[in-house]
């Protein structure tokens, strides 16, 4: 995973709290956007990327865990 110096360890944080970050970051990212804040926007890119793929590992574990606890899962979602 992507590492920011500016963001803490997000690994313990509930899926709500994570949404809550995403979309504080969202906000601030569309202001400074408006503002033209190109350097601040680009270091708002890198730590949303980072919130992304916490969110993305997240999900591909959970996913990983239904296919492993669940004999018909697997068949549900059968793309040849």
């Amino acid at each position: 995973m992507g590492f920011h110096p500016l963001v803490n360890d997000i690994s313990h944080l509930k899926d709500e709290e994570l949404y809550s970050k995403i979309t504080e970051l969202t906000t601030k990212m569309n202001s400074a956007y408006r503002l033209g804040a190109g350097d601040a926007l680009r270091q708002m890119q890198m730590i949303m990327q980072h919130y992304q793929e916490e969110l993305s590992n997240r999900n591909r574990k959970r996913l990983e865990d239904m296919e492993k606890n669940s004999k018909t899962f697997s068949k549900i979602i059968d793309i040849k």
